[in-house]
């Protein structure tokens, strides 16, 4: 069975239908004109639809030939971003807080309600660590709003808490209360790392935290990221809690 993932793409649910060999003409679509062209002529579309249904294989050709250029073009796209973070070093951390004083650049797209993101904490604090003067980790905000309710919140009262030069110390607490996250945890935090509150809250509900975080989604989108944790080291994209043995086969020679 051929599915086709198609973000409502009337295309591809035609060509699904044809494939399927159920296809029958639309009266409706005969008779209505568009914006976009004349009206459609019955006979006609009723002779197109009968060789597309005798003969599918072209449309899944064509359609395969389609995905594969798309494909090589995204490809093409992701290795210049890559190639870009890769040599430019003050593009690829920008504001963005950073951990260790190493040439070499670990960055990680990640989302503080994304438990896999709390397992690769692990490995990369691993990293730094047994590395500081070699690695230098990069946070990117990358929260997956759609599972995981509190994770723009999170992301926008970390940048807050960078404000005041506590990142790192709040990225820690955020994921050590990652189960139990909501709206009180934030002020909770921030009072205990002893943050000014009013400049914390100024600064979490602000438009400059809101188009940070925008800025690091839509860098990890261009990426082709759809998931957390994602890294990239030393010119690599990589998915997924990777552990620290791996981590350290990937770091170039001295």
């Amino acid at each position: 069975m051929l599915e086709l993932f198609c973000n409502k793409s009337l295309l591809c649910l035609t060509i699904g239908l044809i494939l399927t060999l159920n296809i029958r003409p639309l009266p409706a679509l005969a008779q209505t004109a568009t914006s976009s062209g004349p009206k459609v002529d019955a006979q006609f579309e009723q002779q197109v639809l009968e060789v597309l249904k005798r003969n599918p294989e072209v449309i899944l050709e064509t359609l395969q030939r389609y995905q594969r250029n798309q494909q090589l073009k995204a490809q093409k796209a992701q290795q210049d971003i890559l190639t870009a973070l890769n040599t430019d070093r003050k593009r690829a951390i920008g504001q963005s807080p950073t951990d260790g004083k190493g040439k070499i650049l670990v960055i990680e797209f990640s989302d503080f309600q994304c438990p896999f993101c709390a397992k690769a904490r692990t490995e990369l604090n691993g990293l730094v660590a047994k590395y500081p003067d070699r690695v230098t980790l990069v946070y990117k905000h990358f929260p997956l709003t759609q599972i995981h309710n509190e994770a723009m919140n999170a992301a926008l009262a970390s940048w807050a808490a960078q404000q005041q030069g506590k990142f790192w110390q709040y990225h820690n607490a955020l994921f050590d209360q990652q189960k139990t996250l909501n709206t009180n945890s934030y002020t909770s935090i921030a009072t205990t790392l002893g943050l000014d509150l009013a400049k914390f809250d100024r600064d979490r509900k602000s438009p400059q935290a809101k188009a940070a975080v925008e800025a690091d989604q839509r860098l990890g989108e261009a990426l082709g990221i759809d998931g957390t944790p994602a890294i990239i080291l030393n010119g690599e994209l990589l998915s997924g809690a990777v552990p620290l043995a791996e981590l350290e086969k990937l770091l170039p020679s001295k």
